[in-house]
């Protein structure tokens, strides 16, 4: 069935924004029941389609969707690699990428020309990795810490604390007590890290998004609407750095 399905389905095809192909990623979905064109944090935009479905009538459901597209496409946020000489926020605070010219050693913060920098070692070519791995085991330290903050002032326990690369969710949480962090996380202001680690404990205590659960929240986290807001209104800004990891 698999086979048959790949073979009636293209993985990928182009629209025509103003004369230039852009690519587009076709997903094939069990539980879809019409077309759908969205298009992610990061990545080609994605046409979904219903497994049962025609590729003429996919086709021409992209084709309505062209000016949609354009729109969209002319808003999207250009990605920021971690490459030296860029400036990426570490806790909301800019920073500058600096190489140190050493295949070994550790990233480290320092102050560079009076400002403040990540000074990263390794050749050009694995910077990007040293970065993001330094980058994820300051998320898993924040993570782990306001976590468990908020599991002893809801008095429930976190069976593990894990990292995410997700491209549109900042955490979930499983019903067997695993949270699971995007961790990019690290890269806002603390108080919006802080607003997701309590955010995912409150849902040990109610696992939905009722008017119980939120009063659980701002019970741990008074001022949660700050973090809230602020991913809200910035959290796909987030998505776009170090995307080529």
């Amino acid at each position: 069935m698999i086979a048959l399905l790949q073979k009636r389905w293209p993985v990928s095809t182009e629209a025509h924004i103003d004369g230039r192909p852009v690519a587009i990623e076709v997903r094939v979905s069990a539980r879809a029941h019409s077309y759908r064109l969205s298009i992610p944090h990061y990545g080609p935009p994605v046409l979904t389609v219903p497994r049962y479905g025609r590729w003429s009538e996919a086709a021409a459901f992209l084709a309505r969707q062209n000016a949609w597209l354009a729109a969209r496409l002319e808003r999207a946020i250009p990605p920021v690699a971690f490459a030296e000489g860029e400036h990426i926020p570490v806790r909301g605070e800019a920073r500058l990428i600096v190489g140190t010219g050493k295949v070994r050693g550790r990233v480290e913060e320092i102050e560079f020309r009076g400002k403040p920098a990540l000074r990263v070692p390794g050749e050009s070519e694995h910077r990007a990795r040293r970065l993001t791995d330094w980058l994820k085991a300051e998320a898993q330290r924040d993570l782990e810490k306001r976590v468990a903050y908020h599991a002893r002032r809801l008095q429930v326990t976190a069976k593990s604390v894990r990292l995410r690369s997700q491209s549109t969710r900042w955490g979930s949480c499983s019903s067997t007590g695993n949270l699971n962090f995007n961790w990019r996380l690290i890269l806002a202001p603390a108080f919006v890290l802080d607003y997701v680690a309590a955010h995912e404990v409150a849902h040990l205590v109610e696992m939905n998004h009722s008017d119980a659960f939120w009063a659980t929240v701002e019970k741990t986290l008074p001022r949660m609407e700050r973090g809230r807001a602020w991913l809200k209104a910035h959290g796909r800004e987030l998505m776009a750095y170090g995307v080529e990891e």
